[in-house]
């Protein structure tokens, strides 16, 4: 019933929540709300002064007692929240982001990094112990990170330090079963479900008495691989997540088809260094930590010499954990990030969709990190922890940022990859030392080329050079215009070594290359792949390669979706080892490939049409 023009309450239902809302007309106050337009939560003037927002920290017990102690390990966890939650009663949904990187990290010295300067197939030589990590923390606040963002949005931003770091309990594990179970308890802790306490080991309790049960997750790198290790555990009130350049795999991380590979800028990094890097936890249980997981567990399973995917990686690639998750996702990655590649979400992306989650991917067309336009974010939580209806779910499942564009500037396209994208095969002719060419139609009796391999020499040089023996370089015609790619590109190819052992590299390029020093990544870098010939048969059992016998490997390169410019080749290279992610052996040992033998498979928006057209190149038909 309505009463009087001077007293007129509204009621609004939001999250199962009643909130009242009082004009300002001097007789109520007005409760302070979220606001949406657009489907899209708004800054709330009284929700956007940082000196009056409430600042805690507590520790939220897990299921899991990982260091040893006989205890169940306490996570630190501290919230950032309106005043409005305690002063008016207001309930909110919660930003979560966790981090191992929170309260300080090792050493990024390369005297840490594994020496890649060592033969195929051999022990390397032992990795130099890291320092312990300086502690830093000022309770009660773990982070600002994603603050100003959401807190005058309407929302409580909360952090937690992973297992093992800052002053969480427990051991880092790197995809370990805590590193999911963790955030998990904090999930559960504020939907009211799990304990927590004002110390690490008191029976003081606190509860989440401000928050709707509506929990989203988002973070960058690792920071964006935790959401989803959470997400893999189905728990509920986890609603939505938005990894940015998650690592979802470490065997993917660090290793590619049986190679020994490193991310880029860190050669020379393994899974047991990026333990020691974050493992800033507990100094009175390190020793069992570093003995049980870094000198057990990752010693025994990681695996440097042969590379192949064992049980250790399986447990640690989170494509195989997925069956539980039922959070929306929103994945962000950039197809030009050598650090975490962006197979790492690609995967992920196609896995969900087909389990029929509502998902949306965003790429853009840098390195390593770079979140999704806000208004992409926002109106995804909005969605799912708001509940409002705006949407969303109907929007292009795939946001693109195109060559010249900002962040903030994506294209919308159906789907990634692009669904009017189809395989182009292209064939080689040969050319070595100098170029041979790709083509739509084989042409019989190019035989083989060889290569020798010599690490010294860099991707970039190779490409670029006109004559030499360290490489192979086969090029498309001139495009006589753009030439848009979408998709996941494989390489079949046929070769030989001349030892047992060898590192295979492949670089999709477009050339001439641009060496102007402000030249953007795509104006030369299209894609790259890594393999190893000995695990030609299988992924979990390599095998010495006979000296000069033939052997067929087919892999796929990283994904992407560029337009190629009008004016450039497309040029495939193969080469051996890539000295920015790959061993380096003594340079010496020849890679012999099959060129009528080797093809590659090019996803190609259009078609073969669309490729012909562009190179202005017919393929025969079935009767010439």
């Amino acid at each position: 019933m309505m009463t009087s023009d001077s007293y007129r309450p509204v009621v609004a239902l939001l999250c199962g929540l009643v909130l009242l809302s009082f004009p300002a007309n001097g007789e109520e106050p007005r409760l302070a709300v979220p606001v949406f337009k657009d489907g899209e939560a708004q800054v709330v003037e009284s929700f956007n002064d940082p000196d009056r927002w409430l600042r805690h920290d507590l520790w939220v017990e897990t299921e899991f007692d990982s260091d040893g102690d006989g205890k169940l390990d306490r996570m630190h966890v501290d919230v950032t929240r309106p005043r409005q939650t305690d002063s008016e009663g207001l309930k909110l949904p919660v930003v979560y982001i966790s981090s191992p990187y929170f309260c300080g990290v090792g050493s990024s010295d390369e005297a840490y990094f594994w020496n890649v300067r060592h033969e195929l197939g051999a022990e390397p030589p032992p990795r130099k112990a890291m320092p312990e990590i300086e502690l830093k923390i000022e309770r009660p606040i773990i982070s600002k990170s994603h603050l100003n963002e959401w807190v005058p949005r309407g929302y409580v931003v909360v952090h937690s330090s992973a297992p093992g770091t800052g002053l969480s309990e427990g051991c880092p594990t790197l995809g370990g079963d805590n590193e999911s179970l963790a955030p998990k308890a904090v999930v559960d802790w504020l939907c009211g479900r799990a304990p927590g306490f004002t110390t690490p080991d008191g029976d003081k309790p606190v509860t989440a008495y401000w928050s709707t049960g509506k929990v989203g997750m988002t973070g960058t790198s690792y920071n964006g691989t935790i959401p989803l290790a959470a997400a893999t555990t189905g728990v509920e009130g986890l609603e939505a997540i938005i990894p940015i350049a998650p690592n979802t795999s470490y065997y993917h991380y660090y290793r590619s088809n049986g190679l020994v590979r490193h991310p880029g800028g860190y050669l020379g990094e393994d899974v047991d260094y990026l333990y020691d890097f974050i493992h800033s936890g507990n100094a009175a249980r390190r020793d069992f930590c570093d003995c049980e997981v870094r000198d057990k567990e990752m010693a025994e399973g990681m695996d440097r010499v042969k590379g192949d995917y064992n049980d250790f990686w399986a447990r640690r690639d989170y494509l195989n954990d997925l069956a539980p998750l039922k959070a929306a996702v929103l994945m962000a990655h950039g197809f030009n990030d050598w650090n975490v590649t962006p197979e790492h979400s690609n995967r992920i992306y196609q896995a969900v969709k087909a389990k029929g989650i509502p998902s949306q991917t965003y790429y853009h067309q840098d390195g390593h990190g770079g979140p999704p336009p806000m208004k992409m974010m926002n109106r995804w939580f909005t969605r799912y922890l708001h509940g409002v209806q705006n949407g969303v779910e109907n929007d292009p499942r795939a946001w693109i940022v195109r060559e010249d564009a900002k962040h903030d500037e994506p294209t919308a396209y159906d789907d990634y990859p692009n669904p009017m994208a189809s395989p182009v095969v292209l064939h080689l002719t040969s050319g070595a030392p100098q170029q041979g060419t790709l083509v739509t139609t084989a042409v019989p009796g190019q035989g083989n080329e060889t290569l020798v391999d010599n690490f010294s020499f860099s991707g970039e040089s190779l490409a670029q050079a006109e004559w030499t023996q360290h490489r192979l370089l086969y090029v498309s015609e001139t495009l006589q215009e753009p030439l848009h790619v979408s998709g996941t590109a494989t390489i079949e190819i046929k070769l030989a070594s001349s030892k047992p052992a060898v590192n295979l590299s492949v670089w999709l390029v477009s050339l001439p290359w641009n060496d102007d020093e402000k030249a953007k990544i795509t104006d030369n870098i299209i894609t790259r792949g890594w393999a190893d010939p000995q695990n030609h048969r299988s992924m979990t059992a390599s095998e010495p390669l006979q000296p000069g016998r033939f052997y067929d490997v087919t892999f796929d390169l990283q994904p992407d979706d560029q337009i190629i410019a009008k004016g450039q080749q497309i040029g495939l290279m193969i080469l051996s080892s890539d000295r920015d992610v790959t061993l380096r052996p003594t340079p010496g040992t020849e890679l012999t490939v099959d060129v009528d033998a080797t093809r590659l498979s090019l996803p190609v928006v259009g078609g073969v049409r669309a490729f012909e057209k562009a190179t202005q190149t017919r393929a025969p038909k079935a009767n010439d």
